[in-house]
């Protein structure tokens, strides 16, 4: 009887699950709740303010700030782009760490430390806005705003005494009470979950802001203490860059954690040992931690320049009100255990005086964007020295042929750029200096843009591609211009070019 009751009652408790499995999931299916209600649609302004704060994640930084652009073209290219980019960072990332893993696991005693997976999901980032600024300066600033909630894998395997063990990163929380983790409690994670978004949301929402110091405020609000006065003598021994002919160098120098652009020398063309004897005035803010870095490139007409050297001078190696002439070896960078470094590269030489400030006396001018370098020695009392420096031009389109050159005409004097060959938006990059007795308030600089052929017989050996005349009376008040200039007789031409005025 025992072993009957067992088996109806084994049928019976399987019969039972069966029907209950089978009419939960009609009611599941067919059964429609009747206290769900339809969404209440309201404009934007009629919401109150924690809705707001709630929507405002959700809405494009370029609805919210205007001056930001839309860049839906760049995220459809992103999304395209994406499984071919995944795979290139991971390779990036694979090489930049195994070396750094290699060096630093023999202290702990680890065999191995290798991915074993390592992807950046299938979620690609997308730019929110671009915000872009455009200076004067040859200079463009993009500011985009990134937002990623990808689906990364990366697994990590560490091999050690014969064992192996995998670690997968990941971010959790939780809270222990009495020895057990109460957010195993139904329901808790996921509100406490929210509640942390919350706290943190509130932090940085517009019109909130969330701050980070990435640096010393104190180190930020540096006021200028002196002067460094760099005169760029000569350099020796220079090895060339170019397959064919000489190199063309000419020497740039800043401070360190100076956010201005370099200074730079002229270019002396075809010439390993080159004579400058140009004087530069750079501003000091902490003389402790600075250092003047000097950098020597081979100019060249298209394309990048090539390095050839560089050294550096710390601030506190030199004595102020003391005048030092110091020859530098050139260097392939400043790393002491680079084995490159030990290749002959040339010297330049260099005499640098350091003047501190005494008291509030700070010069005018001395950090601002139109400050320029004071005219040699030898400059007429009075005078000065116009410095014409012809960066490139843009869209300029010849009938017959277009290799452009550049032609300066001043005060009867005629100076010459290089020409380009079959190039619409060349690019010179060439100094030209007039030393002047009087400043040339009431002259006219003409500058035209010209194009030569270099076949025999042509009919149009050379034509005008554009010109312009600019007046130096504000070259001389502003002591320095940077601009673009449109050409006359030129359809769409423009070009850029840097006038100084250096007094003496």
């Amino acid at each position: 009887m025992g072993v009957f009751g067992t088996i109806l009652g084994f049928f019976g408790f399987g019969f039972g699950t069966v029907i209950g499995l089978v009419g939960g999931y009609f009611l599941f299916i067919y059964h429609q709740p009747t206290d769900i209600k339809d969404p209440e649609i309201q404009p934007l302004a009629e919401q109150d303010s924690k809705t707001v704060e709630l929507l405002l994640p959700e809405i494009p930084l370029w609805v919210k700030n205007p001056d930001y652009d839309r860049v839906d073209w760049l995220n459809k290219f992103i999304e395209t782009m994406w499984p071919f980019l995944d795979k290139a960072i991971c390779k990036t990332v694979r090489e930049t760490v195994k070396p750094i893993i290699a060096e630093q696991i023999p202290q702990y005693k680890i065999d191995s430390v290798e991915f074993e997976a390592l992807t950046l999901g299938s979620l690609p980032p997308t730019f929110q806005g671009m915000k872009v600024y455009v200076t004067d300066d040859k200079e463009l600033i993009m500011e985009p705003l990134l937002k990623w909630a990808g689906n990364p894998n990366i697994l990590i395997a560490a091999k050690a005494f014969g064992l192996k063990a995998t670690v997968q990163p990941h971010v959790d929380f939780g809270i222990k009470l009495f020895g057990a983790d109460a957010m195993a409690i139904p329901g808790l994670y996921t509100y406490v979950q929210g509640l942390i978004k919350d706290q943190v949301a509130n932090m940085y929402l517009w019109p909130k802001a969330l701050e980070v110091q990435i640096m010393d405020p104190a180190k930020a609000m540096q006021k200028p203490v002196g002067i460094l006065n760099v005169k760029v003598l000569r350099a020796m021994k220079l090895k060339k860059k170019d397959l064919i002919g000489a190199s063309d160098p000419y020497v740039t120098l800043k401070l360190t954690d100076d956010k201005l652009p370099s200074k730079k020398t002229s270019v002396k063309h075809r010439n390993l040992n080159p004579e400058w004897n140009e004087e530069f005035g750079l501003v000091v803010k902490d003389p402790e931690s600075q250092a003047l870095e000097l950098q020597v490139y081979d100019w060249e007409k298209v394309g990048h320049h090539d390095k050839m050297g560089m050294n550096v001078i710390p601030l506190k190696d030199i004595t102020p009100e003391e005048p030092r002439e110091m020859t530098l070896d050139l260097l392939k960078n400043m790393d002491p255990n680079d084995t490159r470094n030990e290749k002959s590269r040339g010297q330049v030489v260099v005499e640098v005086l350091y003047k501190p400030f005494k008291g509030d006396e700070i010069p005018p001018d001395t950090d601002g964007p139109n400050s320029v370098q004071k005219a040699p020695e030898g400059t007429p009392e009075g005078g000065g020295l116009l410095v014409v420096i012809l960066h490139e031009a843009q869209d300029v389109e010849g009938k017959y042929h277009t290799n452009p050159s550049a032609r300066i005409l001043f005060r009867g004097e005629e100076k010459k750029t290089k020409r380009i060959k079959k190039n619409r938006d060349p690019r010179w990059e060439e100094e030209f200096q007039f030393t002047l007795e009087e400043p040339p308030t009431d002259d006219k600089l003409h500058v035209e843009v010209i194009s030569t052929s270099s076949r025999m017989g042509l009919l149009h050996p050379k034509e005008t591609l554009g010109y312009i005349g600019i007046n130096l009376a504000d070259v001389v008040n502003n002591k320095r211009i940077n601009e673009k200039y449109h050409l006359i007789d030129s359809k769409n031409g423009r070009i850029q070019i840097e006038l100084q005025w250096r007094a003496s």
